[in-house]
């Protein structure tokens, strides 16, 4: 059975190096089987792979592009309190997408995020979500994701 991050080593994902928190935060809790995620960036080597807004500077596939990163940084985030093979299920997902008036496909970005985790987890990867449009997010990133998992029995 293969883990988590060779699932997505095989489809072209790198696990990235855990970010580090760029306030007075952590990047993720564990909570007795629960492990919470703060809100990730689509950071990527150092450097957001996009900013701006959804509809004016940012198009619907680079959205989507840093939707997937985010939630790579989420995971990368929660390694750092359990193991991702642990997971028994992708519990919620909270996908913020900085959007200009009259942008109305933040669903469709956060379904990159939403389709990256059940890669990652399968059928355990499947969640309920919000997704929602925002004037701005910190850096002036396009997306932002949190995630809460629940780990089986250990």
């Amino acid at each position: 059975m293969q883990t988590v991050a060779e699932r997505l080593a095989a489809a072209g994902h790198a696990l990235p190096a855990p970010a580090a928190a760029l306030g007075a935060y952590v990047p993720a809790v564990r909570a007795g089987l629960l492990v919470l995620t703060s809100g990730q960036l689509p950071i990527r080597d150092g450097s957001l792979l996009s900013s701006g807004l959804l509809g004016a500077e940012v198009d619907l596939e680079t959205g989507r592009a840093c939707a997937r990163q985010a939630a790579l940084n989420c995971l990368a985030a929660a390694s750092t309190v359990c193991d991702l093979d642990e997971v028994e299920s992708v519990v919620k997902m909270a996908a913020y997408v900085a959007s200009a008036p009259g942008f109305r496909a933040q669903p469709k970005v956060a379904d990159a995020a939403s389709e990256l985790l059940a890669l990652a987890f399968g059928d355990a990867g499947r969640h309920a979500r919000a997704a929602v449009g925002v004037a701005e997010l910190p850096l002036g990133a396009p997306v932002e994701i949190e995630l809460v998992l629940a780990l089986g029995a250990v």
